[in-house]
C-alpha cells in the first residue's frame, strides 16, 4: 500500500481534532467565566447529541450522493468560518445557537469522513489505518489540554478558540490535497427529496434484515458507547467528590486515561497481523468494563489510574475493532445512511440515561450508581463476546474472505 494518502489523511484528522480540544477546553471557561454557572457549561454537551438527532434522520441520503471529499471541505470551512466569529458574540443565547450550529455540521463530518475513509484505505489495511488514528486522537487528548494552557497564558481563551478556526482552514487545505473522486464513475446521481429519505430508510431496513448479525453487532456497539458516555459523565463528580481528588490531580488522571489510549493504539498497529477483529471486539468490549469496576471501587489516586488506563487501554482494541468489522461490512453506497440512522438512536439514549444516571446520583450516591452502571456495562461486554466469537460467525471478521462489498 502507498500510504502517502492516508498519511496525509492521518495529519489533517490530527490537526482538526488538537485544534477541537483546544476549543472545548477554551469554550467551557468561557462560559463558565460568564455565566459562574456548571450547568451553563453542561448545556454545552447537551448541544451535541441534539445537534445529531437533528441532522442525522436526513443527512446520510445527502452523504452516500455527494462527493465525499469536496463535503468534508465545506464543512470544515463552514466550521473554520463559524468558529472565528464565535469570541464576538455576546448574547449567551447566540454562543448557544452558533455551537448548535457547529455541533450539526461536525455530525455530518464525522460519518462523511468514516466512507471517504473505507474507499481510501484498502481492506488489508484498514485495521492498521484505525489504531493510528486512534493513536492520532488520544496524542490530541492528551496534548490539546497542555496547548490551551499555554495559550491561556500567552492570550485568552479567546486566541484559543480562533487558533481551532485555523486548524479546520489547514485540515481543509489537507483534505483537498487527497484524490477527488472515490465514486462509482457514471453512475447518476439521484437528487434528494423526501421520497428518495423514505426510501432511503426502507433500502436500510432491507439491509438490516438481510444483515442481521452486522446491524446486531452495531447496535451492541453503540450500547457500548452509550454506557462509556453515561459513565464519563460521573466520572469529575467521582474523582473530586467521592475520592476528594483535587482539580489539578483529576487532569493527571486524564493524562494517564490518554496515556491509556496511546498505549493500546500503538500495539494494535504493531500487532496488526496477530490481532483478528473479533478479538480486538471481544478485548474490548470485557476490559473496559473492567476498568470501569477498578475505578468505580478505587479508594486513592493510584487505583483510580489503574481503572482509567485499564478502562481506555482496552477500549482502544474496541474501537479499532468494530470500526474495521463496520468498514468491510457494510457497502459504502449505504454507509453514510446506516451509521446517521443508529447514531440517532444512540443519541437518544445518551441524553435519557445521562439524565437518569444524573437523577439517581443526585438520590443514592454517586459511587453506588456509578457501580451498578459497570455491573450493566459488564453484563454487555459479556454478551457482546458472546456474539462476537461465535464460531459460525467467523467470516464477518476476517481480513481477507470472500465477504467483499467494496
Amino acid at each position: 500500500m502507498k500510504w502517502k494518502n492516508p498519511l496525509l489523511l492521518l495529519f489533517g484528522i490530527g490537526v482538526s481534532n488538537l485544534g477541537a480540544w483546544i476549543y472545548l477546553i477554551a469554550l467551557n471557561l468561557i462560559i463558565l467565566d460568564r455565566t459562574g454557572s456548571p450547568f451553563a457549561v453542561s448545556v454545552l454537551y447537551i448541544l451535541i447529541p441534539i445537534a445529531t438527532l437533528c441532522t442525522n434522520f436526513w443527512s446520510g441520503s445527502f452523504i452516500d450522493r455527494l462527493n465525499k471529499r469536496n463535503l468534508m471541505i465545506f464543512l470544515d470551512f463552514i466550521r473554520a468560518f463559524l468558529i472565528y466569529l464565535l469570541p464576538y458574540m455576546d448574547s449567551l443565547v447566540l454562543i448557544y445557537l452558533w455551537v448548535f450550529i457547529i455541533n450539526l455540521a461536525s455530525s455530518i463530518f464525522e460519518p462523511t469522513s468514516t466512507v471517504y475513509m473505507t474507499k481510501l484505505i484498502p481492506k488489508t489495511d484498514r485495521q492498521r489505518f484505525n489504531a493510528l488514528r486512534n493513536f492520532i486522537h488520544s496524542t490530541g487528548f492528551i496534548l490539546g489540554p497542555s496547548i490551551a494552557g499555554v495559550l491561556f497564558i500567552l492570550g485568552s481563551p479567546y486566541l484559543a478558540i480562533q487558533l481551532n478556526s485555523l486548524a479546520l482552514g489547514i485540515s481543509a487545505v489537507i483534505i483537498f490535497l487527497l484524490p477527488p473522486k472515490l465514486e462509482l464513475r457514471g453512475k447518476t446521481v439521484e437528487k434528494v427529496s423526501l421520497r428518495v429519505i423514505r426510501n432511503d430508510w426502507r433500502e436500510l431496513v432491507i439491509f438490516s434484515k438481510s444483515n442481521r448479525h452486522t446491524t446486531f453487532v452495531y447496535v451492541l456497539f453503540s450500547g457500548f458507547i452509550v454506557f462509556m458516555t453515561v459513565l464519563d459523565s460521573l466520572e469529575a463528580a467521582f474523582a473530586t467528590k467521592v475520592l476528594s481528588l483535587s482539580e489539578s490531580a483529576y487532569g493527571f488522571l486524564v493524562s494517564v486515561a490518554g496515556i491509556g489510549v496511546i498505549v493500546g493504539s500503538l500495539t494494535n498497529a504493531l500487532f496488526t497481523s496477530r490481532l483478528k477483529i473479533n478479538i480486538l471486539i471481544g478485548f474490548g468490549a470485557i476490559f473496559t468494563p473492567v476498568g470501569n469496576l477498578i475505578f468505580a471501587f478505587s479508594q486513592n489516586f493510584i487505583w483510580a489510574s489503574i481503572g482509567f488506563f485499564t478502562l481506555t487501554f482496552a477500549l482502544s482494541f474496541a474501537n479499532t475493532g468494530f470500526i474495521t468489522f463496520y468498514q468491510n461490512n457494510v457497502p459504502t453506497e449505504i454507509m453514510g445512511r446506516l451509521s446517521s440512522a443508529l447514531s440517532v438512536l444512540e443519541a437518544l439514549l445518551i441524553i435519557i440515561f445521562t439524565g437518569i444516571v444524573g437523577i439517581f446520583s443526585e438520590l443514592h450516591g454517586i459511587r453506588f450508581i456509578y457501580i451498578i452502571g459497570s455491573f450493566a456495562f459488564m453484563a454487555l461486554g459479556l454478551f457482546m463476546n458472546l456474539v462476537v466469537l461465535g464460531k459460525s460467525k467467523k467470516a464477518f471478521y476476517q481480513e481477507y474472505s470472500e465477504r467483499e462489498h467494496r
